[in-house]
């Protein structure tokens, strides 16, 4: 028999992550707010759900992979939200970039309904989505981790779990998040201090790349930067500030100061400020441009 499970959210990260699981076999119930973009899915025999409710039966297992916190909560609470059609028994699998705070909330209101949460945020840009190279983290109840497992595995290349803290797994993604920010503005000074001395800055983020720098995001984010390209937007300029947000929220609650958060922040609201919000977010590099009275192009 087919494992079964509904997909919310299909976005630039939801759909590829949803077509991945259809592809591996998955009986996949899909819903999303503009209908048109689950038509791909459709044509390859995923189910529409009319709404968010339907994509959920009792005992079973949704994703949802939404903008932000008051999204998630939208699909989860209320008469119609996706914790009382799970129960009994069933699994909510959250995939958001969301507050570890919210994360713990949404936990405990599963709890009393009679369904599980487990949280499941991901690493990885939309191309990672689609080659199901992307990196899980997730934390909630044990059991509940080890059932939505093996449909995990269809998405990412490795799952890394941090134990049953329901706000764990949001801790890890936000302090990656924090750390691409921060490399990012840290390409952009180091690019633009090599451009002012006339070296070409494509050639030296390809170096950097290859040698003290060899990972993916040195790689694909200084390709970018040096390149002064920022679209298509993978994760855009808008979406960054609500992260940082974030940042700086879940770092102040637990009374870490992080002061490059704060400089990364500012750096992203200045680009919003200049209407680049759908741009990816690496156009916050466009501000260290401006800055050195370099053209930003």
């Amino acid at each position: 028999m087919k494992p079964e499970a509904g997909f919310i959210g299909l976005g630039s990260m939801g759909l590829p992550m949803a077509q991945r699981l259809l592809a591996a076999g998955v009986r996949l119930t899909v819903f999303n707010r503009t209908a048109a973009k689950a038509q791909p899915l459709i044509e390859n025999g995923a189910i529409l759900a009319q709404t968010r409710a339907d994509a959920a039966v009792p005992g079973g297992i949704v994703f949802t992979m939404l903008a932000d916190d008051a999204a998630v909560e939208s699909v989860v609470v209320g008469e119609q939200g996706i914790a009382r059609r799970l129960a009994p028994g069933g699994i909510h699998v959250s995939m958001s970039t969301i507050a570890p705070s919210t994360a713990r909330l949404l936990a405990r209101y599963h709890a009393e309904q009679g369904s599980t949460y487990v949280a499941a945020p991901v690493l990885g840009r939309p191309e990672r989505a689609a080659s199901g190279q992307l990196v899980v983290c997730t934390s909630g109840p044990v059991a509940a981790r080890e059932t939505v497992r093996p449909l995990l595995d269809h998405l990412g290349q490795a799952i890394y779990d941090y134990g049953e803290e329901p706000g764990a797994a949001n801790v890890v993604k936000l302090s990656a998040n924090f750390m691409i920010a921060a490399a990012i503005e840290a390409m952009a000074e180091a690019f633009a201090m090599v451009e002012r001395n006339g070296i070409d800055r494509l050639r030296v983020a390809q170096m950097l790349g290859q040698t003290l720098f060899a990972c993916p995001l040195y790689q694909s984010y200084g390709e970018m930067v040096a390149a002064k390209r920022h679209t298509p937007a993978g994760f855009k300029l808008l979406l960054g500030l609500k992260d940082l947000d974030l940042v700086l929220k879940t770092a102040g609650q637990a009374r870490v100061p992080c002061p490059t958060a704060s400089v990364v922040r500012d750096r992203i609201l200045s680009g919003l400020a200049h209407g680049r919000e759908n741009l990816d977010w690496s156009a916050l590099a466009l501000g260290v441009l401006e800055e050195a009275a370099i053209e930003v192009g």
